[in-house]
C-alpha cells in the first residue's frame, strides 16, 4: 500500500484561490464555516486524512491526470451552475434496479431522497425507468466476468436527446455493468459536463459480483444467441444490501435517520408483489454518520 500525502502549504494552495470572485466567497464565510475548512489542511486532522493507495491498479496510479487546483475546476468553461431556468436533476433508471418493480421504486426512491438532501435547492424527478431496449445501446458479454455489459457512450447520447429544457443535468442509473469502448474492461459510469448527462451503474457495487458464483455470468451455451435485448429480460439484479446503498449514495444524517421509508406499501398494479415493508438498508452507513456528526460538531463548536 502507499499513502498519498500533501503539506499544510501544498494544499491551502491548491485549494485556496486568488480569484478575487472567489476571495469574495471566503471573505463571507462565518467563523463556524472558517473552522471547518481549515479542518481541511490540518495534518492531524480527524476529518480529513491522506489517500491511502491499495494497489497499481488504483485509478490515481493507473491513470495519472495532470493535477488540478481549485481555482482551474471555478475557470473550467465546461463547468455548469444551475440556474432558474436550469434548476432541476433528472434522475433515469435504465433496467431494473431491484428484483420486483416495488424493490426498484423504493430503491430509486432513496436516492431521490439522498439527491435532493446533497444537492440542497435544486429538484429532484425521477423519469419513468425505461428497458434496455429503448436506449438502442451496444451491448456485450465480458470476456473475463462473463456479464453482460452496456456501452456507456451510447446510453450519453440516448439521455442527451431525452433530457427536459429545465434540466441541469440528466443522470441515469442501472444494475448493468458498463463498458466506453471496446478496448475497455468496465467502466463504473461516465458523463460529459457539456452536455450535462451522465451513466452510472451500481452492478459491481454489490457483494458478490466479483465472486465464482455470480449469478449475473452468462454461460457459454448463452453466449451465441445473444442477438437481441431479450438477454436482459430476467437478467440478475444484485440484491439492494446496506453496503450497496451505501456505496452508491454515501451519508448525511437526516437521510440516515429518516425511517418514512420502511413503511408497508400496496401497489394495486403489481398487487403479485403484495404488501411490502422494505426499511431503508443503513447499516453500513454508521461510519460516515460518525464523520458526518464530527463535521457538525466542529461547525457548532
Amino acid at each position: 500500500m502507499k499513502t498519498v500525502r500533501h503539506s499544510e502549504q501544498t494544499l491551502r494552495t491548491a485549494l485556496i484561490s486568488k480569484n478575487p470572485a472567489l476571495v469574495s466567497q471566503y471573505e463571507k464565510l462565518d467563523a463556524a464555516e472558517r473552522r471547518l475548512m481549515n479542518e481541511a489542511f490540518r495534518p492531524a486532522s480527524d476529518l480529513f486524512g491522506p489517500i491511502t493507495l491499495h494497489s497499481q491498479s488504483d485509478w490515481i496510479t493507473s491513470h495519472p491526470e495532470p493535477p488540478q487546483d481549485f481555482e482551474e475546476f471555478f475557470n473550467d468553461p465546461s463547468r455548469k451552475t444551475p440556474s432558474r431556468e436550469k434548476h432541476r436533476i433528472y434522475i433515469q433508471c435504465i433496467g431494473s434496479l431491484g428484483n420486483t418493480r416495488i424493490i426498484s421504486e423504493e430503491y430509486v426512491k432513496w436516492l431521490k431522497g439522498y439527491c435532493e438532501a446533497f444537492f440542497y435547492g435544486l429538484t429532484v424527478k425521477l423519469l419513468e425507468p425505461v428497458p434496455v431496449s429503448a436506449t438502442g445501446c451496444a451491448f456485450r458479454v465480458n470476456d473475463s466476468t462473463k456479464n453482460l455489459q452496456i456501452h456507456a457512450g451510447h446510453i450519453l447520447h440516448f439521455l442527451k436527446k431525452k433530457k427536459p429544457e429545465d434540466a441541469f443535468c440528466i443522470v441515469g442509473v442501472t444494475m448493468i455493468d458498463l463498458y466506453p469502448r471496446d478496448s475497455w474492461n468496465f467502466v463504473f459510469g461516465q458523463a460529459s459536463l457539456t452536455d450535462g448527462v451522465g451513466i452510472f451503474s451500481f452492478a459491481r457495487y454489490g457483494g458478490d459480483f466479483y465472486s465464482s458464483s455470480y449469478k449475473g455470468k452468462v454461460k457459454a451455451s448463452q453466449r451465441q444467441s445473444l442477438r437481441d435485448y431479450s438477454a436482459f429480460d430476467n437478467y440478475y439484479t444484485p440484491e439492494v444490501t446496506s453496503v450497496l446503498l451505501l456505496r452508491s449514495c454515501k451519508a448525511l444524517v437526516r437521510w440516515i435517520d429518516d425511517e418514512s421509508a420502511g413503511t408497508p406499501r400496496v401497489t394495486p398494479k403489481h398487487s403479485h408483489d403484495g404488501n411490502v415493508n422494505l426499511p431503508k438498508p443503513v447499516e453500513a452507513f454508521k461510519e460516515w454518520k460518525e464523520w458526518i456528526i464530527k463535521c457538525l460538531a466542529v461547525v457548532q463548536k
